[in-house]
């Protein structure tokens, strides 16, 4: 793999969530065709397909035209192996906080292998804990402290020239030895965990609080691959048999 191949832009989709204006959209297409990626995911946009949109994509139509609209965020992710939440203000949600060249390492290093993502939130509200709860990480546009509110469009624009830049110059890319579980066999892990620790009367089922989002954070800084959630989940499985039978749960 070297930083000519484009296969690696074609693995690296920008998500937007609950988009409001429709040009903005079109203005994010324009901004991602100029630095060369083509996977634009719409997690409940508020309008689209749109004129205003097209208008404002100019000469990106084919992009719009590709889009994939997503009725959540984690189908929208669930192929994803890795996927980094865009946020101007600092979480405790997520496990690691990048800059943009830092993310941008990042993505090229695990694109080699499997879709990644960029997740950008509402222009007004940006993302939630809940949707950034489903990202590996942050990234932080270092913007005027006084003023660090970017226009979607702007900030799409900053993480795609970011990517390109770090494309063209990197000589090579290291080999991605972890076989990363995707984003739909992570989210089928949290809800048997979720399960399992109520079964377990360690969570209450009607209110997990807290809790879940913190284990998220946990097992987010490990980067699980496909073998671990396997033996998780073989895991919980044994213990929640335990406890319907009363028994405690055996590692044989």
């Amino acid at each position: 793999m070297t930083q000519s191949n484009p296969q690696l832009l074609a693995n690296i989709r920008v998500v937007l969530a609950r988009t409001s204006h429709p040009g903005n959209i079109g203005a994010a297409a324009r901004a991602m065709k100029t630095m060369g990626l083509s996977q634009l995911v719409l997690v409940e946009p508020a309008v689209f397909p749109n004129s205003q949109a097209d208008a404002m994509a100019s000469g990106a139509i084919d992009v719009l035209a590709d889009a994939r609209v997503c009725s959540t965020l984690a189908e929208a992710l669930a192929d994803t192996t890795l996927a980094l939440g865009v946020s101007a203000r600092r979480r405790d949600i997520v496990a690691e906080i990048l800059m943009p060249q830092q993310a941008a390492v990042r993505l090229l290093t695990e694109a080699q292998a499997a879709p990644v993502a960029l997740v950008f939130g509402n222009e007004t509200s940006g993302l939630s804990n809940e949707e950034l709860s489903l990202c590996q990480g942050l990234v932080t546009i270092a913007a005027n402290p006084q003023y660090s509110s970017l226009n979607l469009a702007a900030a799409v624009q900053v993480l795609s020239y970011e990517v390109r830049r770090v494309w063209l110059d990197q000589p090579g890319w290291p080999d991605r030895e972890l076989d990363a579980a995707s984003g739909a066999e992570i989210e089928r892990f949290y809800g048997h965990l979720e399960t399992a620790l109520a079964d377990l009367d360690f969570l209450h089922p009607g209110s997990p609080g807290k809790l879940m989002l913190k284990l998220r954070r946990l097992f987010s800084r490990t980067r699980l691959s496909r073998e671990e959630v396997n033996i998780l989940r073989g895991i919980l499985s044994a213990a929640q048999q335990a406890k319907k039978a009363g028994t405690r749960p055996s590692n044989s």
